[in-house]
């Protein structure tokens, strides 16, 4: 496979730099001050206790600069909500025969490409990595960089996602082909309904007690909608001892956390929280936690102000307001 990295950040820096340091055809797409970075220098990646090294990552600015091929895979890695303005960059220039894999949190994004793509294909992502600063991509794992199992939307598993997850291993990746992969990327939406709260919040004990709330409605949200979702006991089994991160927590955070932290403009909550929220209003399923984190890490990103600089305790409180009020 010939891998087309769309969205070079964190994740798509990362994975894009590890499969070109493996040998394989390997095509990153960026911008701005990121793309003059790489362009100049190569990217620069760390991974797990690894001392930084540098991979001269073949690296565009536009997608009418790759060379298109046959056997092209696109890996999309930008944040959810620049999957729309991604796919309108992809459709001047993808041939109709390549495979687009979404490397991308939230359940949306594949049933948003595959109004464009015939063959849309998703991965349940599970890396502890950042980026900080242009040129830069941190992978926190001591153990695998990360678990990337892969699947084709909405179910099954064909030659494509075979050749990606063996190509994903040969990078030192884990990687499996799974025809529930949508059941496992519900279990990682869950987990993410946290990433709001990482960004928005003072860290402790009133934080860790909103995105229990915030578990709790999408839990009942997805079992109301019978969505499948894999058990959490299942995935921690596939976690073990495979993915052992090595984060700061004063120096590094989620992925909301980062865009809040780099002052990026925007944010992904509703694609997370958000899709919570989404559902439990098409099910009649109350998530005022959702709601309020979701538009209180809104606000954070409008305010230009910095991440956890929110009380967690009085968003508990005007949750428990609410509550009495109904």
């Amino acid at each position: 496979m010939r891998y087309v990295v769309v969205g070079s950040g964190a994740i798509g820096g990362g994975v894009g730099g590890l499969l070109h340091r493996a040998g394989l055809a390997t095509t990153l797409v960026a911008r701005g001050e990121h793309l003059a970075v790489l362009r100049a220098g190569g990217l620069r990646l760390t991974v797990g206790h690894d001392e930084e090294v540098t991979v001269p990552v073949p690296t565009v600015g536009s997608l009418a600069e790759v060379a298109w091929t046959d056997d092209t895979v696109v890996l999309l890695a930008v944040k959810s909500q620049h999957t729309a303005g991604a796919i309108a960059g992809l459709e001047p220039h993808r041939p109709a025969s390549v495979p687009v894999v979404s490397l991308q949190n939230g359940v949306c994004n594949e049933r948003a490409l595959l109004r464009h793509v015939e063959h849309v294909h998703g991965v349940t992502v599970m890396m502890p990595a950042s980026h900080l600063s242009p040129g830069r991509v941190t992978i926190h794992s001591a153990g695998r960089p990360g678990l990337l199992d892969v699947g084709r939307y909405p179910g099954g598993v064909d030659a494509v996602d075979e050749a990606v997850a063996a190509d994903l291993v040969t990078a030192g990746f884990d990687s499996v082909p799974r025809p529930d992969v949508m059941a496992w990327k519900h279990r990682k939406l869950l987990m993410n309904l946290g990433n709001a709260v990482d960004a928005a919040c003072r860290p402790g004990d009133d934080a860790a007690e909103l995105v229990d709330r915030c578990r709790a409605e999408g839990e009942q949200v997805l079992a109301a909608a019978g969505i499948p979702v894999t058990s959490e006991a299942d995935d921690r089994a596939r976690r073990g001892e495979l993915l052992r991160p090595l984060v700061d927590r004063d120096g590094v955070g989620s992925s909301s956390w980062q865009s809040v932290q780099r002052r990026t403009g925007d944010v992904e909550a509703d694609h997370l929280n958000g899709e919570v929220v989404l559902l439990g209003r098409l099910h009649g399923v109350p998530t005022p936690a959702n709601e309020l984190t979701r538009r209180t890490v809104h606000d954070v990103v409008r305010r230009g102000a910095p991440p956890r600089t929110v009380s967690a305790a009085g968003l508990l409180e005007t949750l428990d307001a609410q509550s009495a009020r109904s």
